[in-house]
């Protein structure tokens, strides 16, 4: 099943069930994340009836899918040829920074380039969200919590990213999240068996990684997080990127205005973003 939010004629955000070309309204955001499991079975009442209400999905400003309230954790450096590529050593912990919800956008949004940066960075990754609160969790009870998964591009402004040892700066630019649609985990199965992760610039395949070569396996991390801070529904964790961005060639690759980004993945689907002028 697919799940993708979009802003009703009010002006609200709302989630829909992906059918082909045509969304099954769910109703608001955040009723559907007070209770996953409920709104992923009234979906399913709603797929498989001829009778449930349905809409063009061209008719409708798309959105992403979490609440406003969620929290966005990503990894970096979590594949050990994207350490190596950057001169890191493999990192002995997971290396979380934050995002926030005001990032994050849907597939087609354009993404300008901040006024002082010489382009935006491709990070072609996996998005996991959250459908079970995690406390003090063992990997596999939070590995079970995981609702589904989405393509996702961890868009990097470098310039901003790396004035200071905190990357939240680089990785809060406008517009620099885009998400895909929400596939539910049993579509998609366990990170661990592997999945392919492509990020393709105006047609050329820049990065083509596989989950297999994480360093911190989703599980571990949900599991770590979790002693500190109790996950709730909504919540995401961002993966990490394989090798291949553009700023460690030479002379390094940037996006700018007229590129078109795409990320790839495997069971899950695509995210495509023009990027524009600031």
């Amino acid at each position: 099943m697919r799940i993708i939010g979009y802003i009703t004629p009010e002006g609200d955000r709302h989630l829909a069930a992906r059918e082909g070309e045509h969304l099954i309204p769910l109703g608001p955001v955040a009723a559907f994340w007070a209770d996953p499991a409920a709104g992923a079975a009234r979906a399913e009442a709603a797929l498989a009836s001829t009778d449930a209400a349905r809409i063009a999905a061209g008719s409708v400003a798309l959105a992403h899918p979490v609440p406003d309230s969620a929290r966005v954790l990503c990894l970096g450096l979590n594949y050990v040829a994207h350490a190596a590529e950057g001169r890191f050593d493999p990192p002995t912990h997971p290396v979380i920074f934050g995002r926030w919800t005001a990032s994050l956008v849907p597939d087609g949004t354009p993404a300008p380039v901040p006024v002082d940066e010489a382009g935006l960075d491709w990070e072609g990754e996996i998005a996991a969200v959250v459908g079970a609160p995690i406390a003090a969790a063992d990997a596999d009870t939070a590995r079970s919590a995981v609702f589904g998964y989405a393509a996702f591009n961890d868009l990097s402004a470098r310039r901003a990213q790396k004035l200071t040892a905190q990357w939240t700066l680089g990785k809060n630019s406008d517009n620099s999240g885009p998400m895909g649609d929400l596939v539910t985990a049993d579509e998609v199965g366990d990170l661990r068996d592997g999945l392919r992760v492509r990020t393709i610039v105006n047609g050329e395949t820049m990065q083509d990684g596989n989950t297999r070569d994480m360093i911190f396996e989703l599980g571990e991390v949900l599991a770590l997080v979790s002693r500190t801070m109790t996950l709730h529904p909504g919540d995401i964790i961002v993966t990490g990127t394989p090798e291949g961005v553009g700023y460690v060639r030479t002379p390094p690759v940037l996006l700018g205005p007229g590129d078109t980004v795409t990320i790839e993945v495997e069971r899950i689907g695509s995210v495509t973003t023009p990027i524009v002028a600031p």
